[in-house]
């Protein structure tokens, strides 16, 4: 899966080329597609950091690592 930078790169490629105007229909619905796909998988990627952050940030706001088992 690409980097969460890259698919925002990709994302701003398409919104800019989308607002040229300077597009065929089809060329256009393409690019709304793609986009689509970027957004989706946008989302989901955040999701998955945001899980990881949430596994490493204890309720004190200490940051402790994943394996972290308080009773070692």
């Amino acid at each position: 899966m690409k980097s969460f930078e890259d698919m925002m790169k990709e994302l701003r490629e398409i919104i800019r080329r989308l607002e040229s105007g300077n597009l065929p229909l089809e060329d256009s619905i393409k690019l709304f597609q793609e986009g689509t796909e970027l957004i989706s998988q946008s989302h989901k990627k955040l999701n998955e950091i945001r899980k990881k952050v949430e596994l490493l940030v204890e309720k004190n706001g200490e940051v402790v690592p994943e394996d972290f088992d308080p009773e070692k």
